[in-house]
This record gives C-alpha cells, sequence and structure tokens, in this order.
C-alpha cells in the first residue's frame, strides 16, 4: 500500500494533471507517461499531439534540440468535475548561434476521472 501510494501519479488538482500531462508528452517525450495524466478518452488531445509531432519534424528540419517550457497555469471555470486550464507553452532552440523562442497558448480542458485528467487541448488563436 505504502509502495503504491509513494508510486502513483498526483493527479490532486487540474493544474497538477496538466502540468504533469504538459511535462511527459512535450519535455520526457513519453507517451506511456502522458496517458496517466489523460482521459479514457485522449480524442480530445489531437491538437496537443500534432503540436508534440510539429516539434519533433521543426527539430529534425533545423537539425536542433527544441525545449519546450512554460509559466503559470491559470484554472478558471472550475467545478467539482470539470475545470479549463489555460498556458503559454514556449519553444526553444539555438539555430545558427542565436536563440530563437516561439509561444502559443493552449486551453486544457481536465475532469475529475479517478483523479483529475486532461481530456482536451486547443491551441488559443490570437
Amino acid at each position: 500500500v505504502l509502495y503504491d501510494r509513494a508510486t502513483a501519479p498526483d493527479r490532486s488538482t487540474p493544474d497538477v494533471a496538466v502540468d504533469s500531462y504538459l511535462r511527459a508528452l512535450l519535455v520526457e517525450r513519453d507517451g506511456t507517461r502522458a496517458a496517466l495524466f489523460a482521459c479514457r478518452d485522449s480524442s480530445g488531445l489531437a491538437e496537443i499531439e500534432a503540436f508534440r509531432q510539429e516539434i519533433a519534424q521543426r527539430e529534425a528540419q533545423l537539425n536542433a534540440s527544441i525545449s519546450v517550457s512554460w509559466g503559470p497555469l491559470t484554472v478558471t471555470d472550475r467545478s467539482d468535475r470539470a475545470a479549463t486550464v489555460t498556458v503559454a507553452l514556449s519553444q526553444s532552440a539555438v539555430i545558427d548561434g542565436a536563440r530563437q523562442t516561439i509561444q502559443d497558448r493552449f486551453r486544457l480542458r481536465a475532469v475529475a476521472e479517478d483523479g483529475w485528467r486532461v481530456c482536451g487541448a486547443t491551441k488559443v488563436l490570437a
């Protein structure tokens, strides 16, 4: 029991679940770990999955490593069962000796489903 508690993924709040999902998906690039923080029906995550694939394609084209980071997660529209989390994702790479950064905003939907899980992600157009 103690081992299970110590190794269980933290899905205690919407922002913790989103942060863990993004870290697994975009930093560690571990789809299996990301799935621990995603809803059983992950069809709403196609847009963030495509974002991850675009990063991989850009790395191959530029022959550069792209790191992804983010700042504060803003939780809105929270109820006992659902919440919206907005975040700015920054992609950074050194290209031709100069650091370049691109920022995209995403709105992620989290649902209380055996702890909080990420069920949807939409790129926010400026």
